[in-house]
């Protein structure tokens, strides 16, 4: 059985087969689960920690106090 797959931006899981898979020039591969994730990090540059409907609205990033 196939895991899901949880997308880079708005942490929602999506089922193998679907979505979109963003390999950076480093090696570091981001899986999107729609465009309008990949919009809103790729080319908006948007910080998914302010975005209401994502599931890292309010958390703290790890490292920082």
């Amino acid at each position: 059985m196939p895991k899901p797959r949880s997308c880079s931006f708005c942490g929602r899981e999506f089922p193998q087969g679907f979505g979109l898979m963003y390999v950076k020039n480093d090696g570091t591969i981001l899986w999107y689960c729609s465009s309008k994730c990949r919009k809103s990090s790729l080319h908006l540059r948007r910080d998914s920690r302010k975005l209401k409907w994502t599931a890292y609205y309010g958390k703290k990033e790890k490292g920082r106090g």
